[in-house]
């Protein structure tokens, strides 16, 4: 597999286009957190999203994921289709940044969100649950339907807007 670079850059209306897309794919996310020892660990949750492609979820504070963010803010989460079948299109996006348990005012913020896209929220009783709030400083975008086959997308987020870095096209092997 040979991994070739393209100079042509995507515009910023493309990328978040695309990106809204993905994220609307699955209600479904992994999180990967960093612990002691510089140790990766990962948990899924139900999430929401912000306009500018921030994630929200519900966690308990004593959850493994939820302590590794007291000591380490660093966080990757991958939103993908999972019942997406080998050989066909393939679908995913990747953001990478930083977490925190939210405040008070966000904390109302994420509800409101996290209810509209789960209406079914509203009632429940998860009182030990706090939500977590995930600021992105980059994206890789995948979605070869609209991308091309095996091409990556990455982006930073520069003032509410998505900025091309790099496109990387993956291509077999002569």
């Amino acid at each position: 597999m040979a991994i070739e670079r393209s100079s042509k850059p995507v515009a910023s209306q493309r990328l978040a286009s695309v990106a809204r897309r993905l994220l609307d794919a699955s209600n479904l996310c992994t999180i990967a957190t960093v612990g002691l020892g510089s140790r990766a660990y990962i948990n899924s949750a139900y999430f929401a999203w912000t306009r500018y492609f921030g994630i929200v979820w519900l966690s308990e504070p004593r959850a493994k994921h939820s302590r590794n963010l007291r000591t380490n803010k660093t966080v990757a989460i991958a939103v993908y289709d999972s019942a997406q079948q080998w050989g066909k299109p393939d679908r995913g996006i990747q953001l990478f940044g930083t977490a925190h348990r939210a405040e008070v005012a966000e904390a109302e913020a994420a509800e409101r969100l996290y209810a509209k896209r789960f209406p079914a929220f509203r009632g429940t009783d998860l009182e030990a649950y706090r939500f977590y709030v995930f600021l992105p400083r980059r994206l890789k975008l995948l979605d070869e339907e609209s991308l091309g086959a095996g091409t990556f997308v990455s982006a930073k987020l520069a003032e509410g807007r998505l900025v091309w870095e790099r496109t990387e096209l993956y291509r077999p092997s002569a």
